[in-house]
Formats: structure tokens, sequence, C-alpha cells
């Protein structure tokens, strides 16, 4: 997925607005002690063993690995819960992505339905959201250049289907997607995304 095929020509003036974030995101660093979304477990060692599946043939960092555990979607079709931490991987800042860095633990997670807390970045647009980037915190700098690549996400709301923007934590349910977006320079901006169910 490319930059401009997330904003299209359907939506001129969500271009300038997206770059406009980016560049005053520009070398954010990642300070502590801000508000966080990471102090949940993560979501493997919620599950318990008779609502997960070993799966043996995904591949592995080092042979001497335990397989990777699938979550099962739980009783009656709720979604599997998720924090920002079950999705982050080993990345150092500034390092090239390649998707093989993404753990089968996270990649058991694409294409089902999950729920995740975080905040909506700021935009001009405060109604009527269509699309929106989820992001860890609400004090660091979590999307664009200098930020880490797993700590944001960018939401498409399904048809007929809108938020609004909130300065409170949300949490956003739908489907799971590892979508690479690339801004103009061809640098990473995202690596995940999601079919926006709804938002609380």
């Amino acid at each position: 997925m490319d930059f401009r095929s997330l904003f299209g020509s359907r939506r001129p003036l969500l271009l300038p607005l997206f770059l406009s974030v980016v560049v005053v995101l520009n070398g954010c660093g990642n300070p502590s002690g801000h508000s966080s979304l990471s102090t949940q477990e993560p979501a493997a060692s919620r599950l318990l063993p008779s609502q997960s599946e070993t799966v043996s043939q995904l591949p592995t960092a080092d042979v001497s690995e335990k397989p990777a555990v699938i979550p099962r979607q739980s009783d009656a079709g709720r979604p599997i819960e998720l924090s920002f931490d079950d999705v982050k991987f080993d990345l150092e800042k500034g390092s090239p992505f390649h998707r093989e860095l993404i753990p089968p633990t996270i990649e058991a997670f694409e294409g089902r339905r999950v729920r995740i807390r975080g905040y909506i970045l700021p935009s001009f647009q405060q109604n009527g959201l269509t699309q929106f980037v989820l992001v860890r915190d609400n004090m660091e700098c979590c999307f664009g250049p200098g930020a880490a690549l797993y700590d944001c996400i960018v939401v498409r709301m399904n048809v007929g289907t809108s938020t609004s923007f909130s300065i409170r934590p949300v949490a956003v349910t739908g489907i799971f997607r590892i979508t690479e977006l690339k801004g103009p320079d061809g640098n990473h901006l995202a690596i995940y995304s999601m079919d926006g169910e709804a938002v609380r």
C-alpha cells in the first residue's frame, strides 16, 4: 500500500492534513513518563490453553523457539483483546523495516477480529471520521518519522460507519491487518491497519 491509496482522490483535503501531521511529528522521540496504554499483559499470556492452538508450521526466527500460539476467537464471537504491547517487536528506531521482522505471534493476529485501546491522533476534522490513526499514547509522537512503527494503527471504518474525535482513550473493534503504509519518500509510516467496526 502506498501513501496515495490511503487518501485517494475522493478525499483531497486529507492529503495536506496528513502531510502536515508528518512534518509536525518529524523527529519526535519517545520520552518516558507519559500516559500510556501499555499496562495490559500480552494477549498470548491471557489465553487459557483451551482458547489457543499451537501452529508448528509457522516459521520461527530460531529453531529452539516454541511454536507460535494463535489465539482463537473468544466465545460468542467476542473479539480478541489486544494492547499495543501485543503488537510490539524488536525494531530499533531508524532501522529499515522488513516484513520478516514481524514475529509469528503477531502475524497470527492478521485477519482476526480484535479490540485494542488507544488514542485517536488529532486532525482538523472532529466528527464523521471514516479513517484515522490510532496511537498508543496521547502525549507522545507515535506516528510518522521518528516514531516506532508498531505504535500506530491506521483505521478505516467500514462503509456506513464513522466516529468522532475524543481526547479520551477509545477501544476500536475490527479486523487487524498487517499493511505497510509508505510516505512519498518511500519510508514506512505505519505497518498495521484495521477495518474498523466500532469505536467506543
